[in-house]
């Protein structure tokens, strides 16, 4: 199998690189660096840093420049949104011309931890506790995976096989600085988690386990409750929805991926309860319209109908 890794250059990436015959015995390996231009000289140094330990190994190297700012203000996003988005792109693209089954990154245990918390703060439901995945589909292409190779190991134990073993890595400058959310929680938040509990990293992480093995659970329950409730055209024969026993969860699920707010699962929840808990024909659904950034639900006699917008 080929392996395309992902190298920035700092110490997660070079550990990866360093060690994917072990990681990865029997493939083959290109490396993909991203040069972002977001700080200046220091991420040419990460770029000639790369190319040179690739050649002194005779590993091939594809390095791409982005310009990262234009990007996302162009885009109305973060820039490090902008910044993943670029890279994806840029590594299945990549992978489906060269001949790549899989992109490796350079994802660990503290990064899965970080995501988990990231994810709650935001709000994201039992997917977004799951965190990242060892493996899955690279922006949902069947082709090419992505893989994470480090979830199940510490920054720590990163850096000590790093330091013990002599080998080089770049320091990105910017990871002091608490300016991003991720960098907020990685410098200020975690070491306080590690004050009252030393092993915050492994227990989080092992919550993640767990919940995806919930998830699991939950996402058998779904498929079986979609063939309950829907009819051969999509929609969802509201009487049967409210016949089950966990029906909100159900509904959510449906929508979830259409960027709904809570406030307004919140009017439908109560639109529906209504309608189960009244005497028929008390409560009428036929008319009532939902709006979400991705989509339009509408109420049809007894069944609710989800289009996009």
């Amino acid at each position: 199998m080929k392996i395309l890794l992902a190298v920035s250059g700092g110490i997660d990436s070079m550990y990866m690189a360093n060690r994917a015959p072990e990681l990865f015995p029997g493939a083959c390996f290109a490396v993909a660096h991203c040069n972002f231009h977001l700080r200046g000289e220091e991420s040419d140094g990460d770029a000639a840093f790369v190319q040179a330990w690739c050649r002194e190994r005779g590993m091939e190297c594809f390095c791409a420049d982005f310009d990262t700012l234009q990007r996302a203000s162009e885009a109305g996003v973060s820039v490090e949104m902008a910044a993943r988005e670029l890279r994806y792109k840029w590594f299945l693209e990549l992978c489906l011309r060269e001949g790549f089954g899989a992109v490796a990154v350079a994802h660990n245990a503290n990064d899965n931890a970080e995501t988990l918390l990231l994810n709650m703060l935001r709000g994201c439901g039992s997917k977004g506790m799951c965190a990242m995945d060892a493996s899955s589909k690279l922006l949902g292409t069947e082709s090419v995976m992505l893989l994470r190779p480090l979830l199940g190991t510490l920054r720590g134990q990163i850096r000590e096989y790093m330091v013990s073993k002599g080998l080089e890595w770049r320091e990105d400058s910017s990871n002091a600085q608490s300016d991003y959310r991720r960098n907020l929680l990685r410098n200020k938040v975690f070491p306080l988690l590690e004050s009252i509990n030393p092993s915050a990293v492994s227990t989080l992480c092992g919550d993640i386990s767990r919940l995806r093995q919930t998830q699991a659970v939950a996402d058998d329950y779904f498929e079986a409750a979609l063939e309950s409730i829907c009819a051969p055209d999509g929609s969802v024969d509201v009487r049967a929805l409210l016949a089950l026993r966990h029906w909100k969860y159900v509904l959510w699920r449906l929508l979830e991926d259409s960027g709904i707010s809570s406030a307004t699962l919140e009017k439908m929840y109560a639109l529906l309860e209504r309608y189960g808990a009244e005497p028929a024909g008390t409560v009428t659904l036929s008319g009532k319209v939902f709006q979400t950034p991705k989509r339009l639900i509408s109420f049809v006699g007894k069944r609710m109908v989800v289009r996009p917008r």
